[in-house]
């Protein structure tokens, strides 16, 4: 009778606690991750800062003046990603997003 009373009791707690069904065990767990935004302005100061300065118009080590820049979105993602002249190449060094957000924060800096 005891050992009745415990299976009773042992199966009560394991339903009680979250026991999932079998169908429950077989679906993907949903994952609350989300995509952080990346900040190109952070970026920015963080890697280019030392040559183009805080508003892109200091044109330190024949930076170009990204104040007075007509190149398109995707002809400065080209220029961050493979250099030109005397700008080194970011393809080693930052993700395809971070490029993306660094251009797309250089378009504020125009006049």
């Amino acid at each position: 009778m005891r050992f009745l009373a415990f299976i009773a009791i042992l199966s009560f707690a394991v339903f009680a606690c979250g026991g999932e069904s079998p169908k429950e065990q077989n679906k993907p767990k949903k994952t609350a991750k989300k995509k952080k935004k990346v900040d190109g302005e952070k970026v920015y100061k963080q890697y280019c800062v030392t040559c183009h300065g805080v508003y892109g118009d200091m044109g330190a080590s024949g930076a170009f003046n990204l104040t007075e820049s007509k190149l398109t979105i995707d002809e400065k993602i080209n220029v961050v990603t493979n250099g030109r002249n005397t700008m080194t190449p970011f393809k080693g060094l930052l993700s395809e997003a971070k490029i993306k957000a660094v251009v797309e924060y250089t378009e504020k800096l125009k006049k």
